[in-house]
């Protein structure tokens, strides 16, 4: 089952200062760059990457074909970060 988890405004988790967000933008980046090398290796064989389709969309073809593919978990959740970023 795959999982995307929202923010809120007013959570508690959301960074307030400058050194934290930019923490979180290196980590989102490096997220997006592993996506790409395993989307690469796993889908890039049969597949050129499609243009944009909204998250939700994304998240039932990532999910079929990692049926089709045997990609694991955490290679689905990174292809799918990928690609909707």
């Amino acid at each position: 089952m795959l999982s995307v988890f929202y923010v809120a405004a007013d959570s508690p988790h959301k960074p307030s200062s400058g050194s934290a967000a930019v923490q979180t933008g290196a980590q989102s980046d490096a997220m997006r760059l592993e996506g790409e090398k395993r989307f690469r290796a796993n889908c890039g064989r049969c597949h050129a990457a499609p243009q944009k389709f909204p998250p939700r969309m994304m998240a039932t073809i990532v999910r079929h074909m990692r049926v089709r593919a045997t990609i694991t978990d955490e290679d689905m959740r990174l292809v799918l970060y990928y690609m909707t970023q």
